[in-house]
């Protein structure tokens, strides 16, 4: 006899958001075509029209014109694309002297630009976690046109960023704005427009879609990357050389067409589920604190941290009774360091290192937040037993 499965909560979608049904078989017919888009003939003109379809869809969630965007393997290429020197500008201009980034940046932002280190500038962060935007001005008031490069919303702990005055600042100074839009979609109604930005980059799996698919959106089909990303066979406007990956994109412009329907509805769903976990951490650690709580948050994320209780500890006790959520921690090489961005926010290291990020999205549910209230109450009640049993050991061995 075989064993169930055990039911799992996932509250993880700003690392990956499960994939959707609609993607999925977007997915599967897109395997099941056998021509390369880029053949004249019927079968390649199927696999085209594949490709051309999902790039409309995308577009209109970024509220552009499909030929404003280029697909690409995933937000890290677009970043890695796009901030350089040369975005926005003609072939005669000179290129761009600066970069400013705010300090919150996902690592693909902070680690991905082609400027020379001497040019790069980081924006530091208010204590709510938004870019402090009279540092901004200032620093746009000195020689040299910039590129700023502003998230529409953090990664770790949902505030969302003024992108749309930010750029105000920085177009006032002759600048441009790249915009790390990945936590938007599918979360929040947005576009190019009204946030401002020149360029932006979003990722499938973060709504919704396939892994391996993403797309870099300009303000114009014209706009200049200064380079292409890919040099080859001329594919997506000669940018990005290279056959499609049409069953990703395919799977990636589905998402992106429910993502677009749902936003508005979603939004008051999602922020009464963080609501209910929010209480529920409070209910059973009141001392918790929630990070970026003053600020104007994504509704479905909440990262917050117990005094006295490591990240990594509490993640394993939630894993192990079947609850996946993140840390606010980076991982690189087994070590865990605190948060960039706690850190650029003012948070104490030791209260950092303990933060953790849940993050719902379009399948969660009420049942969800009642598993994980109550993994989350046994987890913290025994780790701080536990503790509490060590300072009483460590207590009597000092009095021997």
């Amino acid at each position: 006899m075989v064993a169930e499965r055990p039911i799992r909560t996932y509250l993880d979608y700003n690392a990956t958001a499960p994939l959707r049904r609609e993607a999925r078989a977007a997915v599967v017919a897109a395997l099941d075509t056998a021509g390369n888009p880029s053949s004249v003939h019927a079968e390649g003109r199927a696999a085209r029209q594949l490709v051309e379809t999902a790039r409309a869809d995308v577009g209109r969630l970024a509220g552009v014109p499909a030929r404003c965007v280029t697909f690409v393997s995933g937000a890290t290429e677009a970043a890695n694309a796009a901030l350089n020197p040369r975005l926005g500008l003609g072939p005669a201009e000179p290129p761009l002297e600066r970069l400013i980034v705010s300090a919150g940046e996902h690592p693909c932002v902070l680690h991905g630009h082609r400027f020379p280190p001497s040019a790069v500038e980081t924006a530091p962060l208010l204590g709510d976690g938004r870019i402090d935007l009279d540092w901004l001005a200032d620093a746009c008031r000195r020689p040299g046109r910039a590129l700023l490069a502003l998230q529409g919303a953090n990664n770790e702990t949902g505030v969302v960023q003024p992108v749309a005055a930010a750029a105000a600042i920085v177009h006032a100074a002759g600048g441009f704005v790249f915009c790390d839009a990945v936590q938007l979609a599918g979360r929040v109604a947005f576009s190019l427009a009204g946030l401002g930005a020149d360029a932006l980059a979003l990722s499938a799996h973060k709504l919704g879609g396939p892994k391996g698919a993403g797309a870099l959106i300009s303000a114009s089909a014209g706009t200049s990357l200064g380079h292409p990303l890919l040099r080859g066979g001329g594919q997506e406007r000669g940018v990005r050389a290279g056959t499609e990956n049409v069953a990703s994109i395919a799977g990636f412009g589905a998402a992106a067409e429910i993502a677009a329907i749902e936003a508005a509805d979603e939004t008051p769903r999602l922020a009464a589920l963080r609501q209910r976990l929010a209480d529920a951490v409070r209910e059973a650690a009141p001392d918790a604190v929630e990070f970026g709580r003053d600020a104007p948050r994504l509704a479905n994320t909440l990262c917050f941290a117990v005094p006295g209780i490591e990240a990594s500890t509490l993640m394993i006790a939630l894993d192990l009774a079947g609850v996946a959520v993140s840390s606010g921690a980076a991982c690189s090489s087994g070590k865990v360091a605190p948060s960039h961005v706690l850190a650029a926010m003012g948070v104490a290291p030791d209260l950092a290192r303990g933060a953790i990020r849940l993050s719902v999205g379009w399948g969660s549910t009420e049942r969800d937040v009642e598993r994980f209230s109550a993994a989350f109450c046994a987890a913290a009640r025994r780790i701080r037993a536990g503790r509490s049993r060590v300072a009483d050991l460590a207590s009597e061995a000092g009095r021997v």
